[in-house]
């Protein structure tokens, strides 16, 4: 073969085909889905002008269907997360906007998470958040078109959805509607499964879940941008849901659950304040965990109101920001490969003494996974615990 020719064949995604043989023996695609795997293909929801992520390069690009129909396809098929809406509608051109505000998630994550919330035929389920319809599609092959009801809401994306849907020929109601109200309506369901992150669970899908029911949803205390997948069940009087979390994710987050992004200036105007050196271990280990990891998601869970960012390592030094939700305080601990840190903090709030905190908690805990933590849900409120619900974080 040639050698720019094979090049190019194995810089390709992956097709639908090899990506289906790995998830089966991951365990992500099980048999109850391998029919609605097989059967209702990705590419049929998505639109002409799509922003998939290339796993290779770790960067968004733009493909059209107009101008690559095989490139398009390939990338559709890829398990592989794609965006399809900018900043709530309003960018235009090629180019990736501002703020993802709708996508098609990556089909290992799909399938976990529908082999999670356990479907049957003849399932009532409540989807959150339509997006491209896709997710609705798999739900109505296996529960039956008129056991779905998915709540999306921006009126332009639940339109499309709809299409989408109708011309497939899976005749699944589309609200259009605040999905943290659920679909009033319509309960009661037998699961509920959000598709966008949240950073509590709205009472009212617990409230609309019947006895025994699950929900399923990707949740995080803000730390960072990632979530961790729940699954709850609902007690039997309907009081409360509980249940365990399962591992790390990534969603658009509901609308009422967005931040508003971090304006460093106003946090950090030009002040001379001196450093103080301690040792590098915890910030090392932080650092080093990455955004997914089980560390910053405790963190989350100790250090409330707290936003992180750790900026890019440039010559064996790399600053690591914690900014304040509730105040102007912040820290910044600057880790200098083979010397100690120097720890800036300033405000109300001793930040980095906190997140130093919780570090020194996740360790004495045994530096629990994500498997170790769980959730309860109320109508008075909920709180994250550590191994039974006898033990609130």
């Amino acid at each position: 073969m040639n050698p720019m020719k094979e090049a190019e064949q194995k810089a390709l995604p992956a097709t639908r085909q090899q990506v289906g043989f790995a998830l089966v023996p991951a365990g992500v695609l099980t048999s109850e889905w391998l029919n609605a795997y097989a059967l209702v293909p990705r590419r049929a929801f998505l639109p002409d002008d799509i922003w998939p992520f290339d796993m290779r390069t770790g960067q968004t690009v733009h493909v059209s269907r107009a101008v690559d129909g095989r490139r398009w396809q390939e990338y559709a098929d890829a398990d592989v997360p794609i965006v399809t809406q900018w900043d709530d509608g309003g960018h235009q051109g090629p180019q990736p906007g501002r703020l993802p505000t709708s996508s098609a998630s990556m089909p290992s994550v799909v399938f976990r998470m529908l082999d999670l919330l356990t479907v049957d035929e003849g399932s009532r389920v409540l989807e959150i958040g339509t997006g491209t319809g896709w997710n609705a599609a798999l739900l109505a092959h296996r529960a039956g078109d008129d056991n779905v009801v998915s709540v999306e809401v921006d009126a332009a994306v639940a339109g499309r959805a709809r299409g989408a849907l109708d011309r497939f020929g899976a005749l699944v109601e589309v609200v259009h509607g605040d999905g943290a109200r659920g679909a009033p309506g319509h309960a009661p369901f037998d699961r509920t499964v959000a598709t966008c992150g949240v950073r509590e669970i709205p009472f009212a899908w617990v409230a609309r879940t019947r006895p025994l029911g699950v929900i399923v949803a990707p949740w995080g205390a803000g730390f960072t941008g990632e979530d961790a997948l729940v699954r709850l069940q609902v007690h039997k009087g309907g009081e409360i849901a509980q249940g365990g979390f399962v591992g790390p994710v990534e969603f658009m987050k509901l609308r009422a659950h967005r931040a508003a992004p971090i304006d460093h200036e106003a946090y950090v105007p030009l002040l001379d304040l001196p450093a103080v050196e301690e040792s590098a271990e915890a910030a090392s280990e932080i650092a080093s965990g990455g955004r997914f990891g089980p560390l910053v998601f405790a963190l989350g869970l100790r250090v409330p109101d707290c936003t992180f960012s750790a900026a890019e390592e440039r010559d064996g030094a790399q600053p690591l920001w914690f900014y304040s939700r509730s105040d102007r305080s912040w820290a910044c601990v600057f880790l200098r490969e083979g010397r100690s840190a120097r720890v800036w903090q300033h405000g109300p709030r001793r930040l980095w003494d906190e997140v130093r905190a919780g570090h020194a908690w996740w360790c004495a805990q045994g530096r629990p996974e994500w498997s170790r933590f769980g959730l309860t849900v109320g109508a008075a409120g909920e709180y994250v615990w550590l191994d039974e619900p006898g033990r609130p974080v």
